[in-house]
Formats: C-alpha cells, sequence, structure tokens
C-alpha cells in the first residue's frame, strides 16, 4: 500500500510493481503530483510553481522515461541563463567545455554585475565551497550566510550570485540556509561535473506528466490507484497493516509506504513507529509565491532568465502549452517569499509589474489581461541549520511500514529529484522486509 500519490509515491509504486508486488496507491486529491501540479484559471493552464531539474538529476529523469514522458521535457544541451537588471542589461552564465568546476571560469570572470575584485573572491569562495563536507554535522549546523561572510563574500556578491542559486533550489535565503546542504546543491549542480547543471523543464503542464502520463504508467504497471480517499489511520496486525480511509471498508496491506508530507505523516503515523512528530514539525517549512501575467504580446524572448537587482528572482515564459492562442504568458517565481506570502494582489501586481516593465523593454508599452497569484504556503522543508539531523531516514521501528518525502533523508534538498530517491528508497526498504518476511514463514514452515 502507498498513501500519497506524490512523486515519491508514484516512484514507489512502479518500482514496487516492477518487483512482482501487488500494489494499491491512495491518494486524497482527484489527482496524482503531489506538489507539482497543473490547474485552470481564468482559462488558462497554469503549473502551480515552476518546477525544473538539472541533468544530474538522475532519478527524477529515469522516472520522466519509465512514464514515458521525456518527450514532454527540454533539457539545455549546455548550461546558459540570462541574468537580466533593470534597464534591459542582460548577462548571460554559460558553462564551457572545460572540465569541471574550470567550466565557470570564463563566465565568473566576465559577469558585469560584480566588479573584477568581487568576482576573483567569487571564484575562490566557489573553490572553497567544493571543499565543504556535506556530510559534516558541523556543516550542517552552520549557515552558509556565515561560510560566505567569512570567505569575504560581499552582500553584492551573494545578492548577483550566491542567492540566486541558492535561493530557488533551497528555498530560503542564504543566511537563513544550512552550510552543508548549500554545499551539496553547488558541489552535485556545479563543481564536480560539467554538465550536471543543464537545467531542463517541463515543455507542457506539469498536470500531463506527473498525472495523465503517470497514471498512465501505474495501470500499466498493475497499480490499483485510488484518488480522493485520504488515508486516516494505519494500524499494525499481526499480519500487517490495515489501512483506514473514510468511509470505505478498511484495507489490509503486506507492507505500507507513507508517502506524504512531513505535517501530515505525523497525524498518521502509529504508535511505536520511533518517529517523533514533534521533531518533523521543527523543520518547519518555507513558502514560495508564484505570480502569473498574461500580457497581449511577445514581450520576452528567452525560456527563463533570473533577475539581480529587482525583486523578480526568476521569470519562465510559459505560454507553450498554457492554450492561449494570443499574447504571452510569463510566470515570476518567488523563493524562500515570506514577505510576499503576507502582500496583498493588488500589492504585488503594481510592484512586479513595474519590475518587469524596468527589465523587459516590450512589456512598457503592452496590455496586462490577466494577473493572479499561487501561494505555496509549506512549499518545502526548511534546509536550515541542523536540518539534516532532524530528516528521518526510511525506516520506521515497525517492520513493513516505511517513510517517503523529499523530507526524508536523502541528502537532497526539497527538490523533485530528492523526492524521486526516497520513493525509489522505501521501495527497497519495503520490498526487502517482504521478502524476509516470506522467507522467515518459508523457514517456519518447512
Amino acid at each position: 500500500m502507498v498513501v500519497g500519490g506524490g512523486l515519491a509515491g508514484i516512484a514507489a509504486a512502479l518500482e514496487c510493481a516492477s518487483a512482482g508486488a501487488a500494489v494499491t496507491l491512495l491518494e486524497a486529491r482527484g489527482r496524482l503530483g503531489g506538489a507539482a501540479y497543473s490547474f485552470t484559471r481564468d482559462g488558462i493552464v497554469a503549473d502551480n510553481g515552476q518546477h525544473v531539474f538539472l541533468r544530474c538529476c538522475t532519478a527524477y529523469r529515469d522516472l520522466l522515461s519509465r512514464i514515458e514522458a521525456s518527450d514532454l521535457v527540454t533539457l539545455q544541451p549546455r548550461l546558459a541563463i540570462p541574468v537580466l537588471a533593470p534597464g534591459g542589461e542582460v548577462a548571460w552564465l554559460r558553462r564551457s567545455g572545460l572540465p569541471a568546476p574550470l567550466h565557470l571560469a570564463g563566465a565568473l570572470l566576465r559577469y558585469p554585475f560584480l566588479p573584477a575584485r568581487e568576482r576573483a573572491s567569487l571564484a575562490l569562495a566557489m573553490r572553497a565551497l567544493g571543499t565543504v563536507d556535506p556530510e559534516d554535522p558541523a556543516a550542517d549546523a552552520r549557515s552558509f550566510g556565515e561560510w560566505l561572510a567569512a570567505h569575504h563574500q560581499s552582500p553584492r556578491a551573494v545578492e548577483a550570485m550566491w542567492d540566486l542559486i541558492a535561493r530557488p533550489t533551497l528555498n530560503l535565503l542564504v543566511e537563513d540556509a544550512s552550510l552543508a546542504q548549500a554545499a551539496y546543491v553547488f558541489q552535485q549542480g556545479l563543481l564536480r561535473d560539467r554538465a550536471a547543471g543543464d537545467i531542463g523543464f517541463a515543455r507542457v503542464p506539469l498536470g500531463e506528466i506527473h498525472d495523465v502520463a503517470a497514471r498512465r504508467a501505474l495501470a500499466q504497471a498493475g497499480v490499483e490507484v485510488r484518488l480522493r480517499q485520504g488515508v486516516t489511520a494505519i494500524v499494525p496486525e499481526s499480519e500487517g497493516f490495515r489501512v483506514e480511509a473514510g468511509a470505505v471498508a478498511p484495507l489490509t496491506a503486506d507492507g505500507v509506504i507513507l508517502a506524504v508530507s512531513q505535517l501530515r505523516v505525523g497525524r498518521l503515523l502509529p504508535p511505536g513507529s520511533g518517529v517523533d512528530p514533534a521533531r518533523l514539525a521543527r523543520l518547519g517549512t518555507s513558502p514560495i509565491v508564484n505570480l502569473h501575467v498574461v500580457y497581449d504580446r511577445p514581450v520576452f524572448d528567452q525560456p527563463f532568465a533570473a533577475g539581480v537587482r529587482t525583486p523578480v528572482q526568476w521569470i519562465f515564459d510559459r505560454t507553450s502549452g498554457s492554450q492561449r492562442e494570443h499574447g504571452q504568458y510569463v510566470a515570476i517565481s518567488l523563493s524562500a517569499a515570506d514577505a510576499e506570502l503576507d502582500m496583498t494582489v493588488e500589492e504585488l501586481r503594481q510592484r512586479f509589474l513595474l519590475a518587469l516593465a524596468e527589465l523587459l523593454p516590450a512589456a512598457r508599452g503592452a496590455e496586462v489581461e490577466t494577473f493572479f497569484v499561487t501561494r505555496e504556503h509549506a512549499a518545502t522543508f526548511r534546509a536550515a541549520p541542523g536540518a539534516r539531523a532532524l530528516r528521518p531516514g526510511t525506516r520506521t521501528s515497525i517492520d513493513g511500514l516505511v517513510l517517503a518525502g523529499a523530507w526524508t533523508d536523502t541528502g537532497w534538498p526539497a527538490t523533485m529529484e530528492g523526492a524521486v530517491r526516497s520513493g525509489l528508497a522505501a521501495a527497497r526498504e519495503v520490498l526487502r522486509v517482504a521478502v524476509r518476511k516470506s522467507e522467515l514463514g518459508a523457514a517456519v514452515a518447512a
């Protein structure tokens, strides 16, 4: 039994089914996809947030292949990020063909938003970050912002480079983030393999991938998917588990993969699990706010861009797949958006339409046909100092009951990659327990 139909649950269900298990997946919502989904608003098919992946996200890319959705995404042949500043100034962060970390040297040395001395200091700090051990508890307990200050990174360098990368991947400002988690992100994505940081994104609404394609693949694998069946209790019994889900008759299972958020898992864990809900609650959450803007004409000629010296963090062209017949639909993604979370729609509209006009000259004469806001109050766990020690592993103290979710201890921050990896790890663990119980039963019978 898999409880939860996000990416962790989908990956776990497919992995268990491929091993020959009979699998039922229960999802409280009327769709799959968890925190990466689509919806329709004002005639626009929109995503709840701009979820990207990197070439190094091998587990997520394998899942795309498994559900036959690889053709619904695109992946850069080589990392190239346009960085926009007010006044229409554009810089590019591109990798070269040199081995890592030299593949970024040219981009850093030519980066126009920092003076030459700070660019050199940035390169030295980047090299030093590559030596930080992400497994070191002392690194996890230390703030990334504190480490950057000790390595002579100015507030200007933090705003123009470090936050540009760390904020969307960690969903925290550098001063609030764990050094160990930041080091892991930079090492995996930028410092170890020159191709690792190439950026991928969906060409279609996420629902076509994480719901439609995933449901089709699950059905083909023999997984029974039950939507709108929120689990209310998991009760260990002598031969397995009783799973209660609303008004339907209780279900039984030999093993249960609990693949829901850390906020919900604490309410479902039975006594004796060995997992402390209060400890999970201390992980905390961090919000993401997305602004959706439809112009009456094209205003932006790149698939995405980052912003500096502006409240716009990242902007994406989402016209393709939105079912718009004219104009352009762009989305602004705001990570660690505690301030924006409390702003009204009108306040956000006034601030960010002006900011877009400063970044995109073509937007100055364009008419805004639609503007709306989506807010994810608890989008991710907080990868703050000390968070690694709070993240549980896959196993619980109850044989056959395992955990999955991006908040478990995968090493990754709260990403699609971390979610899929957690699901695979959970499947391997529950299958291991099932095999052991089977062998024990056979031995007893003999």
